[in-house]
């Protein structure tokens, strides 16, 4: 019997727990370790955040599906890999967890491994910006809703201002909080349904609702921008967003790193040097996104944690982490199948794996920081990530070792988004788009490093129809309900 370890039960790490237990049955063993009691849909808690979602409607207990499919589910964080073995498990490898449930809260347990899946996600890093948050995200000055918790949180403060709006100005800020940040979508579509909410109240005149991000161009999303195929045209994301930005008369600072929060102050700096703070009532800023922490011992009891993750936390997979400047970088410095750079057992799926580069061209202020965003892994090819190193595992172990490893490029894959801009069933809004491939490849698509055939973007009603759907459509498939292996990633 084989045990495939899974750290981490976010979308990576469950979808490859749930397909690796139904391609392996019950003569082998699936461990899924994750310090989380329930499963959140993630890109629904922008809708927790403005109060048109409960926490409950976002999330639910992981154990009973767990038990249902025969998952063996440990309410535990990792906290260190022996890939070579050692203790008393001779040349086995093994991971240490630590209880955060289950009535072993605090206790610490080793487990043997045949393959592992570091699907452990990001440390929400809010201490890289003074005054951003504690480590729970629960601020003094500024919300986040990066977690179900953290909404709930956001919609709380976010209706106090709502109500003294009825009687004042009030400024709104809403954007990335650092000048390495990563996920510019989740505060894009925060920002819409903020300022859609504040229509529905009665409120949005006495709002002044702000944008800032480490973008140098709106629309960039960390993905380098985008070209989209609209009405016969190569329209830019740029444009896009700018006219979106425009259309509701919301104000945006960009290339900006927010270097410290205080309160009702946000202090930043620009990549021409200028800097400048912004005063605020609200402010809802994402934070900079970290490895969780994990450290890699020898047998002979060495720290090898820099031979197996990148400095930023990361894991180090079959990338080319040698290219060098960015006029060096190519498509095909991505990763292909995950696999660990010193253990062929270990894989790396979703956030958890170290990008060789980032997509969006870096940039520097004068006085040397970086600004500029890192590069998105989640969503759609956090799913596919995730179900193609499940294959791969499950191969080795049902036709053998020497079986070969199925591949998912983020430079050879598409990927779909839709972007809430305000929810409503008669007056919602979404922006729905198509990018082929994620990372740009300007070697097989000249100029514009994508395929126009299959990069396309529309928004209105019909685009927030679609993400209502999947909201559904994603949580009944979650929740292993009959079908669900129908239901694309």
């Amino acid at each position: 019997m084989a045990r495939v370890i899974v750290m981490g039960g976010g979308l990576s790490g469950h979808t490859a727990a749930t397909f690796a237990k139904k391609w392996l049955g019950k003569d082998h063993e699936v461990v899924v370790v994750t310090p989380n009691a329930r499963w959140n849909w993630i890109p629904s808690n922008i809708w927790v955040g403005v109060g048109e979602m409960t926490k409950d409607d976002v999330t639910f207990e992981l154990a009973p599906v767990y038990h249902k499919a025969g998952i063996d589910y440990r309410q535990a964080k990792a906290l260190g890999i022996h890939p070579e073995g050692g203790s008393t498990h001779g040349d086995k490898p093994y991971i240490v967890i630590e209880y955060t449930g289950q009535g072993k809260e605090g206790q610490k347990e080793e487990l043997t491994y045949d393959y592992l899946i570091n699907a452990t996600g990001p440390k929400l890093n809010f201490a890289a910006t003074p005054g951003l948050g504690d480590a729970n995200g629960l601020g003094e000055f500024t919300v986040s809703v990066c977690t179900a918790d953290h909404a709930e949180h956001a919609n709380h403060e976010l209706q106090k201002v709502f109500e003294k709006a009825k009687h004042s100005k009030q400024t709104v800020l809403i954007g990335t909080g650092h000048g390495m940040c990563t996920c510019q979508g989740a505060a894009f579509e925060y920002i819409f349904n903020v300022e859609h909410e504040a229509k529905k109240a009665g409120v949005r005149d006495n709002l002044d609702i702000k944008w800032i991000s480490n973008e140098s161009f709106l629309g960039d999303f960390g993905i380098g921008g985008l070209h989209m195929k609209r009405g016969g045209y190569a329209a830019s994301s740029r444009l896009f967003a700018e006219s979106l930005f425009s259309e509701r008369g919301v104000n945006w600072t960009i290339g900006a790193a927010v270097t410290q929060v205080e309160k009702g102050k946000a202090h930043y700096e620009q990549l021409d040097g200028t800097t400048g703070v912004i005063d605020f009532d609200f402010a809802m800023l994402i934070p900079p996104f970290a490895g969780v922490g994990l450290k890699a011992i020898a047998k002979d009891g060495t720290d090898i944690t820099d031979q197996m993750f990148a400095p930023n936390g990361f894991m180090k997979v079959d990338a080319n982490y040698a290219a060098g400047a960015y006029e060096n970088w190519k498509a095909s410095d991505w990763p292909k199948t995950y696999q660990s750079t010193i253990a062929d057992n270990v894989f790396a799926v979703g956030i958890a794996f170290a990008p060789p580069h980032p997509i969006s061209k870096p940039m520097k202020s004068p006085s040397g920081r970086d600004i500029f965003p890192t590069p998105p892994r989640t969503g759609m090819p956090s799913g596919i990530i995730g179900k193609t190193v499940a294959h791969s595992i499950c191969d080795k172990i049902l036709k053998g070792k020497n079986a070969p490893l199925h591949e998912a490029s983020m430079a050879h894959m598409g990927a779909a988004c839709v972007a809430s801009a305000g929810k409503g069933l008669t007056n919602g809004t979404a922006a729905a788009l198509t990018v082929y491939p994620v990372v740009p490849d300007f070697e097989t698509y000249p100029g514009l490093g994508r395929d126009l055939n299959y990069t396309f973007g529309e928004i209105g009603l019909a685009g927030h129809w679609i993400k209502h759907i999947l909201h559904h459509m994603f949580l009944y498939k979650a929740k292993l309900n009959p079908g669900w292996t129908l239901i694309p990633e």
